[in-house]
């Protein structure tokens, strides 16, 4: 930090520092989400295609080649689709957890519930599940709203992270003239 020295001989604070100081703070502290110990540092929905996960490798293998993350699919014959695309990051190594993810299609007013089992490995970890195949035909479709939760085995919420539209409330019903 940079301190300059003020008439009476104290240090001080420039006013940049003053500024950003509070500001730093409340985004590091509302970016992710705590609990549990699994901190959720990044989640990216966005729509996916096949040849996003086409990787050299595979012509000579015939396997496909993760790069290192969990990838998850609700058609797993299937690569196309819409992904949640979640930075996850852990003190300890978690033998078996679940996603839960909770989504409104443009299609249906009701919420779809998808869970996956995963595992998580100490330290940062990127874990993609998508609805995919039939369950997300449209490339140019976008969920209306969703909500993830990460629980634990005994179903403790470990992490949760959710869209605006998810928790906006409903619009207050008009009186009506009697």
């Amino acid at each position: 930090m940079r301190r300059a020295l003020c008439c009476a001989g104290r240090l001080r604070k420039s006013l940049l520092m003053r500024i950003l100081a509070p500001l730093l703070a409340f985004t590091l502290g509302s970016t992710a989400a705590l609990a549990g110990g699994v901190e959720v540092v990044r989640l990216l929905p966005e729509y996916m295609p096949a040849a996003s996960f086409v990787r050299v490798s595979e012509y000579f293998n015939g396997k496909e080649n993760t790069r290192g993350a969990t990838i998850l699919r609700t058609q797993p014959a299937s690569r196309e689709g819409f992904y949640f695309n979640l930075r996850a990051k852990t003190d300890t190594a978690i033998e078996l957890a679940w996603v839960e993810l909770q989504i409104i299609t443009p299609t249906s007013p009701e919420p779809r519930i998808e869970s996956f089992a995963i595992s998580l490995p100490r330290g940062s970890h990127l874990i993609r599940f998508g609805l995919t195949g039939t369950d997300w035909p449209d490339p140019n479709a976008r969920p209306v709203a969703w909500k993830l939760r990460l629980l634990a085995a005994d179903g403790a919420e470990l992490a949760t992270e959710q869209s605006y539209l998810w928790s906006k409330p409903d619009a207050p019903v008009a009186k009506q003239a009697e």
